[in-house]
């Protein structure tokens, strides 16, 4: 196969301040610190990253797409992101065994369940 994929596409009001936000939360490494275009990933060597652009326009709507994460510890995983600036979001799940939040910009992603709980 030719396709290698590269990174996901986050659009941002301020794409440094997500970007700085994102690295922090996921431990990556900033690779391109442009004020238009911020990408972090695993490792300057190690794809995919996430590449933060500038837009005009806010989000007005849940993401059709969205990130999900699985931790050693759920919980505190949850506490470590909203210490960080995440936000709890409702998008009509109700009660399940993830927990969706929202970066700053309000970007939903999910955290799931330990494979240990």
């Amino acid at each position: 196969m030719s396709l290698v994929w590269e990174q996901v596409v986050v659009d941002a009001a301020d794409p440094v301040a997500l970007g700085r936000w994102w690295a922090r939360a996921l431990g990556w490494t900033v690779v391109n610190d442009d004020a238009e275009e911020f990408e972090i990933r695993p490792a300057p060597d190690r794809l995919p990253g996430l590449l933060f652009i500038r837009v005009p326009e806010g989000k007005s709507v849940k993401n059709r797409l969205h990130l999900d994460f699985r931790p050693d510890d759920q919980r505190a995983e949850v506490a470590r992101l909203l210490g960080l600036g995440a936000r709890h979001a409702d998008v009509g799940q109700g009660e399940q065994t993830w927990v969706v939040l929202a970066d700053p910009e309000g970007n939903e992603f999910c955290v799931l369940r330990s494979h240990t709980a």
